[in-house]
């Protein structure tokens, strides 16, 4: 069954996060209080060098206070692309300029809670152009073979879904065109 969205009030509004309270009815007419976070989209990008390895960011989230890898994705601004913010991205928090992006997946990452929606590409090669622009994005950058992403996954070295979701599907098409 579809929900019908009755109403939306706003809880918390900030530049990032847009959080609201929706009275939906499900089944049978019931009513349900549902949160709901609104986010503006991003984009990001898994870059390949040709020998099979992905360009992957090792990194603190304070949140869950874990480590783990993941691809460079970031917001999309106002009347950008979102090819070419996932290309400004990488270069922002790699060093690394990808060569041509081709899309790789579409995903939104809690669908039941969110509406942010994450457009991935994938790249075969990049340039070294220079350091990251923040020394706070990544403790460090790695070059990781293709082959390791399902044990990076059952070593929960690779948590984050956007991140998750775009490596393995790489990791299941091959680095040929999907």
């Amino acid at each position: 069954m579809r929900w019908t969205v009755h109403s939306e009030k706003p809880l918390y509004t900030d530049q990032w996060l847009d959080i609201r309270l929706a009275d939906v009815e499900i089944t049978g007419g019931r009513r349900l209080a549902h949160r709901v976070i609104r986010s503006a989209p991003g984009a990001g990008a898994a870059v390949l060098d040709g020998q099979g390895r992905v360009l992957l960011m090792w990194r603190h989230r304070f949140i869950t206070d874990t480590w783990g890898y993941e691809i460079p994705i970031g917001g999309i601004k106002e009347g950008e692309l979102p090819k070419d913010a996932a290309a400004r991205e990488v270069e922002e928090e790699t060093g690394w300029r990808p060569g041509p992006l081709r899309p790789l997946l579409y995903t939104q990452p809690s669908n039941g809670l969110s509406d942010s929606e994450h457009h991935i590409f994938v790249a075969d090669g990049a340039e070294h152009i220079g350091e990251p622009e923040e020394d706070w994005e990544a403790e460090r950058l790695d070059w990781v073979p293709l082959e390791r992403i399902p044990d990076l996954v059952r070593a929960r070295e690779l948590v984050s879904g956007t991140s998750m979701n775009a490596l393995l599907y790489l990791y299941a098409i091959g680095t040929a065109d999907g």
